[in-house]
């Protein structure tokens, strides 16, 4: 490598290193990293802000307003009280639920959303119990970020594939005459919310004393949160008009973020107008901008940064000819590699450019070579994609869900207690998808 390469890696790691251990400020850490890659000649200050994401940006801060209304409806505290007679009063299961809930939810709505989406129902419920939730909404990032490939709308990875590979959206259920992203990854998902469940069984969550009011819900007494239902209609009916208008993005010609800014532009407008007339109970517009952790936003945009200075000096394109040599010996060879050396590096690097990368790399040699793809591509996007949830540094919505989750506790969450829901949660969908993936995609395809 190259002298400007060694040093942008070094910077990287380092900065990489400091954002997981938490000892100094997460958001000022990845910042001071950005800064050191542009003094050290990785990219101009020009560059590190064109990498940033701003359509990405835009989209996170749009929805989290629109959360943040969202949140004031009562609508969370109803669906908890509902979810939580469900389980029976069972808290190891009702987190559970929120888990497997948030996955399913994920397949259409991008992982920070649903965080930002079911967070309330489990801070409601946090307070009627007395539990931390930093590890429950932790669990929630992870089942959001995890079912995000399963199709072809939820996350960026298989809109990617679809970009490179013209999949479409039938492919990421049925493809080559067998199941593919959808299946495969709703069967591994399963199998790890069920394992889990025993491990919150296991916990202090087992524990848990109900009060009055959460007896009430248990038992199934209805208790009305949803006190202003003009309002709660009127936020539900501005959610479900700006989802419709991204899922028609191709068809409208404009950027994600422009159609999610535009619905909390709108929604934000029409609770103003109206908040007087119909007598709405909700902050106003400056609090409940206030209320959006922007420290979040600034982590986004550092890691953006950071990987596009990474981008820039052509490591990734290394990383990802590496892999060609293995691709070429076999094929279970190329994709047992790849599977999780992709898992490794996506811990601790934001995915998505990575994915990309190798996604054409994976095309080219498919155009060159007698070599089936598709057993690469979807180990790719499920490697990719099931590692990012190691760290926070790979699956920014882990930052997300940390930072609300402290925030409600009032303490931090320690390095040990966030490995012991990440590590244990990546092993575990790795290894079945692992599995799965050389049954159904490698052997059959073996010469």
């Amino acid at each position: 490598m190259e002298p400007i390469q060694i040093t942008t890696v070094v910077i990287f790691a380092i900065t990489i290193f400091f954002v997981i251990i938490r000892k100094i400020d997460t958001v000022v850490a990845a910042l001071l990293g950005v800064i050191a890659m542009v003094v050290a000649g990785s990219m101009t200050e020009v560059q590190a802000f064109q990498f940033v994401d701003w359509n990405v940006l835009m989209i996170l801060i749009s929805v989290w307003l629109i959360a943040g209304y969202f949140g004031k409806t009562g609508i969370p505290e109803h669906l908890g009280d509902r979810i939580l007679h469900w389980s029976k009063g069972n808290i190891a299961l009702f987190v559970t639920l929120i888990g497997v809930l948030a996955g399913f939810v994920s397949m259409f709505i991008d992982n920070v959303v649903v965080v930002l989406m079911l967070a309330p129902i489990i801070f409601h419920v946090r307070k009627l119990y007395g539990f931390k939730a930093t590890g429950p909404i932790l669990f929630i990032g992870l089942c959001s970020n995890f079912m995000g490939t399963a199709l072809l709308l939820g996350d960026l990875p298989p809109q990617m594939l679809h970009s490179v590979s013209g999949v479409e959206f039938a492919g990421f259920i049925w493809h080559s005459g067998r199941p593919s992203s959808f299946i495969i990854l709703t069967v591994v998902y399963l199998i790890v919310c069920f394992l889990f469940y025993f491990k919150f069984r296991k916990s202090d969550l087992a524990f848990c004393v109900l009060d009055v009011e959460a007896a009430h819900a248990a038992a199934g007494e209805t208790v009305e949160h949803i006190k202003d239902k003009k309002f709660a209609f009127l936020v539900v009916a501005g959610f479900i008009l700006t989802i419709i208008g991204m899922a028609l993005r191709q068809y409208l010609g404009v950027k994600l973020g422009f159609i999610a800014f535009s619905g909390a532009v709108f929604m934000a407008l029409a609770i103003e107008l109206l908040k007087k007339p119909l007598n709405f109970d909700v902050p106003d517009l400056e609090h409940m901008l206030a209320e959006i952790e922007w420290s979040a936003i600034a982590f986004y945009a550092a890691l953006f940064a950071l990987v596009g200075g990474l981008e820039h000096t052509h490591l990734l394109e290394i990383v990802a000819n590496w892999f060609v040599p293995f691709i070429q010996e076999s094929l279970l060879v190329g994709t047992s590699v790849m599977f999780w050396v992709t898992a490794t590096i996506v811990g601790i690097v934001e995915h998505d450019a990575f994915i990309l990368t190798l996604l054409y790399v994976i095309r080219d040699l498919g155009e060159t070579m007698d070599i089936n793809v598709w057993p690469y591509y979807w180990g790719l996007v499920w490697s990719g994609t099931l590692g990012s949830n190691l760290t926070i540094a790979g699956a920014p919505a882990l930052y997300v869900a940390l930072t609300m989750g402290e925030k409600e506790d009032g303490e931090k969450f320690s390095l040990k207690e966030f490995f012991s829901y990440t590590v244990p949660y990546v092993i575990a969908s790795l290894v079945l998808a692992y599995i799965l993936m050389v049954l159904i995609w490698v052997l059959p395809f073996m010469k």
